[in-house]
């Protein structure tokens, strides 16, 4: 069946369920209730940990087709937005209150924009920054798959700092528990350094 995974044995239908349960638990931010989206659902991790944790709604968002798990799928609380480029696409409702974004290959200063225009009043975004696609955006392509963590800190620190100028506040900021997907074909050793940041758009002056 389409987009059916065996997750028996796990406690959300993909690893990256438990990045966001760790940065909602280091963030201290309650989502019972909240309309939410998730930029770049993928299989759903994200979505399962908040659907889990007690959303009101949320709209998965992801380019992909049948990508996401049968289980989230039958949830009346999943609003299901496949095959739809999140760059190009509009709130399709009341603006939320969370958007959670796992985008690939799609840097912050490009992702941000588009979040801003669904989030609600006092709304706010877990981004998860991958410091890799981040020197990529700034080297037009040059960056390297695999960064040595020393890089992806450097990385991550200058997105950071760039949040300002982008319209952005970070309020807390914090590592994956997990690191990334090893990168490239017959790449060795751990994947790159990520890194989960809760935001909120700058108050107008």
């Amino acid at each position: 069946m389409t987009g059916e995974s065996n997750h028996s044995n796990r406690r959300w239908v993909s690893r990256a369920g438990e990045k966001l349960d760790h940065a909602l638990d280091v963030f201290e931010l309650d989502v019972a209730g909240f309309r939410c989206a998730d930029f770049g659902c993928s299989t759903g991790g994200f979505t399962d940990c908040l659907l889990q944790r007690g959303v009101a709604h949320v709209f998965a968002v992801d380019t992909g087709y049948g990508v996401l798990d049968w289980k989230l799928r039958q949830d009346e609380r999943v609003e299901v937005m496949e095959r739809t480029n999140v760059m190009h696409a509009s709130c399709p409702g009341d603006p939320v209150d969370l958007i959670v974004i796992d985008v690939g290959w799609t840097p912050q200063s490009k992702v941000l924009p588009i979040a801003a225009r669904w989030l609600a009043a006092g709304g706010q975004v877990i981004s998860l920054i991958k410091p890799h696609y981040e020197v990529s955006a700034r080297t037009r392509g040059q960056g390297h798959a695999r960064l040595e963590d020393h890089e992806a800190i450097e990385a991550f620190r200058d997105t950071l700092d760039c949040m300002p100028e982008w319209g952005w506040e970070v309020v807390a900021h914090t590592p994956s528990p997990i690191r990334g997907a090893k990168s490239g074909k017959g790449r060795k050793g751990a994947g790159n350094l990520e890194f989960l940041a809760q935001i909120r758009p700058l108050a107008a002056t």
